[in-house]
């Protein structure tokens, strides 16, 4: 059983988001789907048998997804980082996630529901971990939005 869970709280778009999350993510899917009921009503303020919250699995690990209103939202001092082992992963990920949303640098973006992610290719910790490669790599890395390996290998003499 997963100790720590990611609980995420959207306005309303929790059920979308999840299936969102789980159509990019190999070994994933939804667990289980909560819905309001009318107790409590006067607080939360949602229509009876809407959704509350979604758990669910990306890549077989848990998250929970809340439909808790628009009084808080997602920024970048949180962010999910999915580690990839080519290239190909790297672009993959980095289209489906960034659709709808908003590319940053140096490997970060933002989905269409705010949430930020980091794609980050395996390889690029050996090359950040090697005092001789570190500074021409991080020049590189500074000057992209979806990271490039073969441009950082390049970069970085490898």
């Amino acid at each position: 059983m997963q100790k720590i869970i990611p609980f995420l709280w959207f306005d309303q778009q929790a059920e979308e988001a999840a299936n969102f999350y789980v159509s990019i993510f190999k070994n994933s899917r939804i667990v289980h789907v909560t819905r309001y009921g009318e107790a409590g009503h006067e607080v939360h303020g949602r229509p009876a048998g809407s959704v509350m919250t979604v758990e669910f699995e990306l890549d077989g690990q848990a998250h929970t997804a809340l439909n808790g209103g628009p009084h808080f939202k997602f920024n970048e001092a949180i962010s999910f980082q999915v580690k990839c082992h080519s290239q190909d992963e790297v672009d993959y990920f980095w289209e489906k996630l960034s659709a709808g949303g908003q590319e940053g640098s140096c490997g970060w973006l933002k989905d269409k529901y705010g949430v930020s992610w980091q794609v980050v290719p395996n390889a690029l910790k050996n090359l950040l971990g090697d005092p001789a490669k570190a500074e021409r790599t991080i020049s590189a890395l500074l000057q992209m939005k979806k990271l490039d390996m073969a441009k950082l290998e390049e970069a970085a003499g490898s």
